[in-house]
């Protein structure tokens, strides 16, 4: 069984709630994922109760409702406490209940409103604070292993238009990190982790961070590893109706940083990309349609 965040609590006053209420608690140690993710009154429908006994509960245990009980649980899992098996087996029940069409609508819903909230003035104001450090930087040392991987791999390869002023770090053959050792002062190390933080990732910031190279995080949370260690913290949104984090917001942070450095080269930038586009031209690295033949 997972351990959620109140099993402590209920086990200490289980003994001592009516048997209604121990229901209540029963369902909760057995079902953290469903707290988590359905309304109060699905969670009482499953349990057998009337939602009535659920706010009982949630106040005999000191909450003012139901809905801050469940936001705890909620918070647990955005990081990673309940585990991606946990939350797989919500995703099955909820997918069972109401189909794999409706479950593909509320995953797009999803992703529609998170990154629509990027646009948001505060969001947009630490973008732009975001690409002009990076900007000033030397070069940029990108650090995102496992799921944060293609983030910095396509930033990086947006950036490699515009030169050599991206170092990708990764695991290959487990030397792929040591680069960080060349970055100085004048550098930056742009990274990227969500909840469960890898921990390569974080000691390899803590290392940097210590070693006075400035650290550009891309997260999930305020109370990240990441944003202690950082000098600007860009925090994206990670839930999802899946039973793994959303991605998607992440890269297009990623796309929104390339597009405002290069657009901040002014035409020392343009100069680059074109020579860029020439020498992929002369490498014949793409397919391109026929001169004069529109795109349809």
């Amino acid at each position: 069984m997972i351990r959620a965040p109140l099993t402590d609590a209920i086990v200490e006053v289980f003994d001592s709630l009516p048997s209604q209420l121990q229901d209540a608690a029963r369902y909760l140690l057995d079902n953290p994922e469903d707290v988590a993710l359905l309304s109060m009154r699905e969670q009482a429908r499953r349990a057998g109760l009337q939602p009535w006994t659920m706010v009982r509960l949630a106040k005999r245990l000191g909450f003012d409702g139901y809905e801050p009980l469940r936001s705890l649980y909620a918070n647990a899992m955005r990081q990673g406490e309940l585990g991606f098996a946990g939350k797989a087996g919500t995703q099955l029940a909820h997918q069972q209940e109401i189909g794999d069409r409706a479950l593909a609508g509320e995953m797009v819903r999803s992703l529609a409103e998170q990154i629509a909230r990027l646009g948001e003035p505060e969001q947009l104001d630490t973008l732009v604070a975001a690409a002009e450090r990076l900007h000033a930087a030397h070069r940029i040392f990108c650090l995102g292993l496992r799921s944060s991987h293609p983030v910095v791999a396509h930033f990086s390869y947006v950036m490699s238009f515009l030169g050599e002023k991206t170092v990708v770090l990764d695991g290959a053959s487990g030397t792929g990190t040591d680069a960080i050792r060349l970055a100085t002062a004048e550098d930056v190390l742009f990274v990227v982790s969500v909840a469960p933080y890898t921990r390569l990732t974080v000691d390899l910031a803590r290392r940097a961070a210590a070693g006075g190279v400035p650290v550009i995080a891309l997260t999930d949370s305020a109370v990240s590893p990441l944003v202690g260690l950082a000098a600007l913290s860009v925090l994206v949104p990670t839930e999802s109706p899946s039973f793994f984090h959303a991605m998607a917001p992440a890269f297009v942070v990623g796309e929104i940083l390339a597009a405002l450095i290069a657009g901040k080269g002014g035409d020392k930038a343009l100069a680059a990309i074109r020579r860029t586009e020439d020498q992929l031209s002369q490498l014949d690295i793409h397919i391109l349609p026929p001169r004069g033949r529109r795109k349809s």
